[in-house]
């Protein structure tokens, strides 16, 4: 049978095992994967006050046995090897139950693991029988599909959303409640609706405005929800009609961004950011030779910068804005667009990385060569 068409913003109705190979091959760019977990409940679950717990014991996360999972499990992995593009990268979710299998046949696939992220729950649900610890926490994998090749990580973005903390692997999130969760007459529409806050950051982590995001098993449209949100495409693919109905109302109800300006300026990903050397600020004339800077703002680690974007501190030791802070924190590196700070007009101690973004922006006014060519 042909390729479908790749159309974007849509949700496939069926197996994704029988529609992902109608996909084209290596034409998405992320996937977000939250497959059965193979809970293995048997029989009602019941609080210690006897009233029944409203548990995932739906049909499709039902399996006769490991093997059946572990068939099942490769089986999607593989067709989603097929249409991610080979710098693009995957998020399968799960428990302790279905997770180290999931990892293993990714591995034996040739994926190359990246992270493995817990997803810490704030208001998890108690152990009622007390025999076990409160299961707290599901674990995501992010992988890429080839080893050694190049992905998109939104390094800085998670940064920046972290309080300019480097993100750790570590997240806390609430459980879906409240008004996100989706019900009818007061039953939850899904047993394992992901909340956004999740999503966002899996989004917004690794990939960009307009890259194409799969979810093989879209359920009430969380990853599709959260794609128009940051102004991604999104491709799901569900086998309940039931879920596909309410995840095409919940998408329809999101107004998509206006302009995606905002979006674009989130994720700053290091290797598209264009490299500007420190001396640019002296070429531009946003600092002078002469000028003193601060290290830390701290007023006894004063440099004098010079005519070649030098530093020279006062006891005569010299080198770059990098090498001088190695020097005074002590460490293997440094970065020194983040430590240094010069007394801006108003008296204040400012960054100079506010400079650096300057130059750029002066470069993005810059006409270009065709530009030029059409005068």
């Amino acid at each position: 049978m042909a390729d479908l068409a790749l159309n974007h913003d849509q949700i496939l109705l069926g197996d994704c095992r029988d529609v992902l190979p109608l996909l084209p091959p290596a034409s998405v760019d992320l996937i977000f994967a939250d497959p059965p977990y193979n809970l293995q409940l048997r029989g009602d679950l019941l609080r210690p006050n006897m009233t029944h717990v409203d548990a995932v014991d739906d049909d499709w996360d039902s399996f006769r046995d490991f093997a059946a999972y572990d068939a099942f499990t490769r089986a999607w992995l593989q067709a989603c090897q097929r249409v991610l593009k080979d710098n693009g990268t995957m998020w399968v979710i799960g428990s302790y139950h279905n997770i180290y299998r999931v990892g293993a046949i990714l591995q034996d696939l040739g994926f190359w693991i990246l992270n493995d992220i817990v997803w810490i729950k704030r208001n998890p649900m108690p152990n009622f029988r007390g025999v076990r610890l409160t299961n707290a926490h599901e674990t995501l994998i992010w992988c890429a599909k080839l080893p050694g090749q190049k992905y998109t990580f939104n390094y800085h973005a998670l940064r920046h959303l972290n309080d300019d903390k480097q993100m750790r692997s570590d997240w806390e999130f609430p459980l879906c409640t409240g008004n996100e969760r989706l019900r009818i007459n007061g039953n939850k529409v899904h047993s394992t609706q992901k909340p956004e806050a999740l999503l966002y950051r899996v989004l917004l982590a690794s990939s960009n405005v307009g890259d194409v995001v799969l979810d093989p098993f879209f359920g009430t449209g969380t990853t599709g929800a959260v794609a128009k949100r940051l102004a991604r495409h999104y491709i799901g693919i569900e086998r309940d009609p039931s879920y596909v109905e309410a995840a095409r109302g919940r998408i329809a109800a999101i107004e998509a961004p206006s302009s995606t300006g905002a979006l674009q300026a989130l994720p700053s990903n290091k290797r598209r950011i264009p490299r500007i050397p420190f001396g640019n600020l002296l070429e531009h004339g946003l600092l002078q030779a002469g000028q003193q800077l601060w290290f830390n703002r701290d007023p006894n680690l004063v440099a004098t910068l010079l005519a070649d974007a030098s530093l020279r501190m006062a006891d005569g030791t010299r080198g770059s804005i990098h090498k001088l802070g190695t020097i005074l924190t002590g460490q293997p590196s440094c970065n020194g667009w983040e430590h240094w700070f010069f007394q801006a007009s108003d008296g204040t101690l400012a960054s100079i990385d506010l400079l650096r973004q300057e130059v750029r922006r002066l470069r993005e006014q810059t006409p270009s060569a065709d530009d030029l060519s059409e005068l």
